[in-house]
């Protein structure tokens, strides 16, 4: 099976904010350039102008990763972030039962690229509107913006993933599509600004992070999944 490798340095979803603020940025301070009698309220503005410019460029930036570890039977972290929750909940809409949640805190210092955490195949994709609330509140997962996608593993079990957006987030992208490949060197999507990731993993997954643990998506290893019976 061809696996396709994103390589890009600077995420496209960010065109789309970073051109129209770059603009508007300049069109500030060119005239206080321009018209103002030099002193330490443009060298100010300015420096805030660039600081601001920064920050968001930097949260929409796209490291280029490959993951060379262990694949069968693994599910890496989907995305970069802390790991602030691992426990056992029911999970009503796609696997429809009981299973492990491991929810993954991303601020808006974090890449915010989502990657496939498994090989496989895409079963299931959903968007739903909703609230805004803090992505830490554990109601985030059932009450704010949300996507849901499921996923057959190559080894046979189903895994959920969910995109949540945060109280700074007002957009979720959701590349996934039923009935195509997942892999874990390509992206599922992408959250803009302060966002979570819950991943729901059988029951008998074996975890291998805990609360407070740092994560890099695409890379970290998360758990491992014994293969369907039969």
């Amino acid at each position: 099976m061809t696996r396709k490798i994103h390589r890009i340095r600077i995420h496209h979803e960010g065109t789309a904010v970073l051109v129209p603020l770059l603009i508007v940025l300049v069109a500030l301070n060119v005239p206080l350039w321009l018209f103002m009698v030099p002193g330490p309220v443009p060298v100010v503005l300015s420096v805030i102008s660039v600081v601001c410019y920064l920050f968001v460029f930097n949260f929409f930036r796209c490291p280029r990763r490959h993951y060379n570890g262990e694949r069968e039977n693994m599910v890496v972290s989907s995305v970069d972030g802390k790991v602030v929750a691992v426990e056992r909940v029911y999970e009503p809409e796609y696997l429809k039962s009981e299973a492990i949640m491991v929810s993954v805190f991303m601020s808006p210092l974090n890449v915010h690229a989502n990657w496939y955490p498994v090989d496989g195949k895409v079963e299931y994709v959903k968007h739903h509107s909703g609230r805004f609330l803090s992505a830490w509140l554990p109601k985030a997962s059932t009450e704010n913006e949300r996507s849901t996608v499921g996923i057959v593993m190559d080894n046979g079990r189903r895994i959920t993933v969910r995109q949540i957006a945060g109280a700074m987030a007002r957009r979720i992208v959701t590349y996934a599509h039923k009935g195509e490949e997942a892999s874990i060197d390509d992206h599922l999507g992408f959250i803009k600004f302060g966002s979570r990731v819950d991943i729901y993993l059988p029951v008998d997954a074996e975890v291998l992070l805990k609360i407070n643990d740092l994560t890099r998506g695409g890379l970290t290893p998360l758990a491992k999944v014994k293969p369907a019976a039969g």
